[in-house]
C-alpha cells in the first residue's frame, strides 16, 4: 500500500503520484487517468477508458460478425 496526502494546487486538491506508481501505470505528464468507482464503493486509478474498452468489445464483433463483407470491401 502506498500512502498519499491531498495537497492544495492553487485553488484545487490534489495528490502528487510516486514515481513508482507512474511507472507501473505507464503513464507521464498530460496523460488522462479514470479514477473508477467499485460497486462495494472503493476506487480504482488506471490509464485505461472503460468505454474505450466496450466500444472495441463492440467493434469486435462486428468484425466478427461482417468478416467476409469487410473482407471484400477492403480489396
Amino acid at each position: 500500500m502506498i500512502e498519499l496526502k491531498v495537497r492544495k494546487f492553487g485553488n484545487s486538491l490534489g495528490v502528487v503520484l510516486p514515481r513508482e506508481v507512474i511507472n507501473r501505470l505507464q503513464t507521464g505528464d498530460g496523460a488522462p487517468l479514470f479514477l473508477l468507482e467499485n460497486p462495494d464503493g472503493s476506487f480504482q486509478l488506471t490509464p485505461y477508458d472503460p468505454d474505450f474498452e466496450k466500444k472495441m468489445s463492440k467493434a469486435d464483433d462486428i468484425m466478427r460478425r461482417y468478416r467476409n463483407t469487410l473482407h471484400v470491401l477492403a480489396k
